[in-house]
């Protein structure tokens, strides 16, 4: 693998797309090459709030709606729907939908 010049999306500067990232995105199995450079990355993280590490979602604290129990959630309920824990919901959902 060579060094690649890609042009960022947001900037459009020239970038390097280094044959060591190349070898990454290929062991992680990232099909597409990157879109922005470096400080467009980070500006895009800082902007959407995406400092926590890859993989890790926020959690809120709820009471199931049908059963009572204590449970978390990855969204942050509006109070416009009810709640369930895993278990309700898994049993009012049909499978396959």
């Amino acid at each position: 693998m060579e060094d690649k010049m890609l042009t960022c999306k947001d900037c459009s500067a020239p970038f390097v797309f280094s044959a060591r990232e190349q070898q990454f995105f290929a062991e992680k199995g990232f099909a597409n090459e990157p879109q922005r450079c470096r400080e467009c990355r980070q500006t895009r993280r800082a902007q959407t709030g995406s400092t926590a590490p890859s993989g890790t979602r926020p959690s809120f604290d709820v009471v199931c709606a049908t059963c009572g129990v204590n449970t978390t959630v990855p969204f942050r309920p509006r109070g416009d729907r009810p709640v369930l824990c895993r278990s309700c919901f898994t049993a009012k959902v049909p499978v396959g939908a």
